[in-house]
């Protein structure tokens, strides 16, 4: 007995046992099958801290319609999810817990630390995972990977190591971004610039030997106690006998070098510029360039520290006043300047970054971006859109040495030891047991743990298994396609690359499929500190998760940020409401068992199946040059209204008549093109197609398991469909007009159809009478002799005309038009009086007062139609 579909589409009774059949019967499965091609996406995996937001859903959204798609086409799919361990995000969770009972880590010690994170990721860290299942993503949650698992950390060693033994890790003391507020080191990535306004202060340094001063321009006054010289540079005339000469540094009384080096812009400031090695990049190279002394004056916690002579203990803000306030009273301010500059700040945290010197690890980044930067240019991984790639170049070829230590206990550890005996760095895949070099048992281990993006560029990789060479690695690597934000090309894409080329020699990925951002109704970033974001489960619950992947979907574009309108959810309903009641009256008016098409087809039939194959050919070709929002929207026209608005509408004849040949025919040809939209639907809205494809005549189990529709020449019907259409736009353009003359559909009226092409309308004569509300259709080769009193309608290759009496109660649409007159006549006086008060146009604002002008503008223009209409009406 066939499944009846009830009356109403309820998304949250379906969604969930839908899903929860899927998983029960394995369909999401990625094992190697060595008769299919390989397709492989590895999740960008969010933070055991995350709660799911738009972003996310996007970015899930499309990784699914792109692995469904694959898997129908009869690829051997992988889409391996996973989660990120978050090190400063996960540590800030713990620790507020921490707060709330009195305690800090260092109660507890690292071990125990350890464990209650641990705890709270078994608690919390699923979170996520149970929402992304909520939007339908079919990935393979068998294989699902943490950043701190077994296998991912035996990956991060085996990495650490194998770069550390190529002489591309060291351990160096290096300007590095400090965030005092998080405590820990942070990667050139991690900084984000914001153009803040500040001031410009201009010191007197005294010379030594008493012949005069220098003036030097800076921003950064708490700095100062660290200076170990003055620079200019060495064209610059006004300072070209200062230069070997020492200066007194205010407020310490330190003497120090002045020195010149091209680094120094002569237009900035006076020309002089204060070094402080110890808190500026680029003042540390011009440091080692003239060899001056390295003092650093603030410490991890943004206080001045023991280096900072009056000022220890203060904070560097309210020294920054305090110095000001000294500098000032003994002399030594000369003016200050209010001043814009970049700051950087912490993308978590958003505090200002400190560049400060530290002793930190780092990877070598230009060895490993010369390969990087190859595998780009070469098009072996291509970014969607192509512009990305310039993005990524830029960055690429400008790259840093990666500082990959932080100063925090949870993640993974760094695998060095330090011999207490003899002070050499011990590094290796295995815990050590004594000194490499002198033997000595006496070993610490360093305490710093890696960034977090140091585990993450191993993902496409350690995720299948790598150091070892598993099955899943041979065949699933490398991946076909990275989708991903833009706002994490540096963060990742670039590690990701450069880490799948040096330790697999291959790239991770064919594509990069960036996409944008997903902003409210106004264009802004979506933001607790706002209050604008808008969480997709809600959305899931009251809409149904395929309007909201659908919404998401449609009219985005590659790499552009989409804005997010609720209003849209409740039309993707609607639309999925359409194809629901559109399946409902297919489904309860068949009598086949299964479907097959016939082998005699009508006109509309022949049309149909050719506008079908057109669509199965573009939304394959869209979705494989990942133009998945277009595919969208050729579906959501197509469903609507080629489909449920004009095919259903074509069959209803037909499908009246019980037990013809004409009935059988049309059943199979609605059913076939039904099924044949739900595969092509199925990626974006996939509960809703599953649901109805179970009650539908089918063969095998899922739909989502069935077969990827292909482009078929035999269903291509030229002649038929030019003959259809041509009819169609007959049917359109009179009851457009109808309209446009409030004629009723009950109304009917002759129509006299002319036409060099009398055969195609012939076939189509019914459709015209039915559709057009025709009382009798003539089709004629001339025109009527005597145009007067008939209504003309052009259309491609056809004239239609109407009589218009039959279609005008002239006596009744005259009244009508004069009941119009009247009251426009009203408004436009109001408005005109208004208009010709002086006080008023003074005194109103100018939109107040244009808004009249433009209403007075419309009655006018509405009189004038009115007139028009009542003429000809009157001949």
């Amino acid at each position: 007995m066939k499944k009846e579909l009830p009356k109403v589409y309820e998304p949250q009774q379906v969604e969930s046992r839908i899903y929860q059949m899927w998983m029960d019967n394995n369909c999401f499965s990625g094992d190697p099958d060595p008769k299919k091609p390989p397709f492989s996406i590895v999740m960008p995996p969010p933070n055991v801290t995350g709660q799911l937001h738009m972003g996310h859903a996007l970015d899930s959204t499309l990784q699914d319609i792109l692995t469904r798609f694959k898997r129908m086409q009869g690829y051997s799919t992988l889409w391996l999810p996973g989660t990120d361990h978050a090190g400063i995000a996960t540590q800030i969770k713990v620790e507020e817990e921490l707060r709330k009972e009195g305690k800090t880590r260092y109660d507890l010690g690292r071990e125990k630390f350890l464990e209650r994170v641990w705890q709270w990721k078994e608690k919390y860290g699923n979170r996520i995972v149970e929402q992304q299942k909520k939007l339908g993503v079919s990935c393979d949650w068998n294989r699902s990977r943490f950043t701190m698992d077994d296998t991912c950390a035996k990956a991060v060693r085996e990495a650490f190591c194998d770069l550390y033994d190529k002489g591309m890790i060291y351990k160096g003391s290096r300007i590095i971004n400090w965030c005092p507020h998080c405590i820990t080191a942070l990667s050139d990535a991690e900084v984000e610039y914001v153009d803040k306004p500040g001031h410009l202060w201009y010191i007197r340094y005294p010379l030594t030997d008493g012949s005069g001063d220098l003036v030097v321009a800076t921003t950064r006054p708490e700095t100062m106690m660290g200076d170990t010289g003055v620079a200019v540079n060495p064209a610059d005339e006004r300072f070209k006998d200062m230069v070997g000469k020492t200066c007194i540094l205010p407020i310490m009384n330190r003497e120090i070098p002045i020195v010149a080096d091209d680094y120094v812009e002569l237009e900035f400031g006076t020309g002089a510029v204060k070094m402080t090695p110890a808190h500026d990049p680029n003042d540390f190279e011009v440091g080692l360039r003239h060899n001056l002394e390295v003092i650093r004056v603030i410490g991890d916690d943004g206080h001045i520290n023991e280096n900072g002579g009056p000022y220890v203990g203060m904070d560097r803000y309210e020294c920054r006043k305090k110095i000001i306030e000294d500098l000032e009273a003994q002399g030594y301010l000369v003016k200050t300047e209010p001043y814009s500059h970049n700051v950087g700040t912490c993308y978590r945290c958003h505090n200002d970054v400190e560049p400060l010197i530290s002793a930190q690890w780092f990877v070598k980044m230009e060895p490993l971006a010369k390969e990087a930067l190859r595998v780009v240019r070469d098009g072996e991984v291509k970014f969607v859109p192509e512009r990305f790639s310039k993005t990524y170049i830029n960055w690429m070829e400008n790259v840093h040495d990666w500082c990959i230590s932080r100063q925090l206990w949870w993640g993974h550890q760094i695998p060095a030891w330090y011999c207490d005996e003899c002070g050499h760095i011990n590094v290796s895949r295995e815990d050590p047991v004594k000194c490499e070099k002198c033997g000595s048992t006496r070993l610490t281990r360093d305490p710093d743990v890696l960034d977090t993006w140091f585990s993450s560029a191993l993902w496409p990789f350690s995720t299948l298994g790598w150091p070892e060479k598993t099955e899943d690695l041979k065949f699933y690597y490398p991946t076909s396609v990275m989708v991903t934000g833009y706002d994490i090309i540096f963060f990742w894409v670039a590690r990701m690359i450069f880490s799948g080329c040096e330790q697999m020699k291959q790239i991770p990925f064919h594509t990069v499929l960036i996409h944008g951002l997903v902003r409210d109704d106004k264009g802004r970033k979506m933001s607790k500190s706002l209050g604008n974001g808008i969480d997709p489960l809600e959305m899931a619950e009251k809409y149904g998760a395929d309007a909201l992947r659908f919404n998401l979907i449609t009219g985005n574009s590659p790499g552009n940020d989409t804005r997010f309108y609720t209003e849209k959810c409740e039309a993707m309903r609607n639309f999925a409401n359409k194809i629901w009641n559109a399946s409902r009256f297919v489904q309860m008016n068949l009598t086949i068992d299964t479907c097959r098409l016939p082998e005699k087809l009508e006109l509309e039939d022949k049309w149909i199946l050719t506008k079908l194959n057109t669509l199965i050919r573009e939304v394959t070709e869209n979705l494989e040059s990942y133009e998945i929002g277009v595919a969208s929207a050729k579906l959501y026209d197509f469903i609507w209204d080629t489909y449920c608005d004009w095919y259903i509408e074509l069959t209803k004849t037909r499908m009246a008549v019980d037990h013809s040949e004409s009935r059988t025919a049309a059943e199979n040809v609605l059913c076939y093109v039904l099924i044949e939209l739900l595969k092509l639907l199925h990626p974006f809205m996939p509960f809703l197609t599953e649901e109805i494809w179970q009650a539908l005549p089918h063969e095998g189990d899922f739909l989502m398991t069935s077969e990827w529709p292909k482009y078929r020449p035999e269903l291509d019907f030229p002649a038929e469909t030019d003959a259809m259409e041509a009819v169609m736009d007959t049917i359109k353009s009179v009851r457009a007009r109808r309209s446009e003359m409030n004629v009723p559909p009950s109304k009917k009226a002759e129509i006299i159809l002319m036409t060099a092409d009398a055969g195609i309308y012939q076939q189509g004569t019914h459709f015209i009478t039915r559709l057009a509300y025709a009382s009798d259709v003539t089709i004629t080769d001339h025109a009527p002799e005597n145009l007067d009193g008939l209504v003309t309608i052009v259309t491609h290759k056809a004239t239609a005309y109407i009589p218009l009496s039959e279609l005008v109660d002239f006596q009744a649409e005259l009244d009508r038009i004069a009941k119009e007159r009247e009251k426009a006549e009203n408004g436009l006086r109001i408005t005109e009086a208004k208009l010709k008060n002086e006080k008023f146009v003074a005194n109103a604002p100018e939109a107040v007062v244009n808004a009249e002008r433009e209403k007075a503008q419309k009655y006018r223009e509405l009189l004038a139609k009115l007139d028009e209409s009542a003429a000809a009406m009157k001949g």
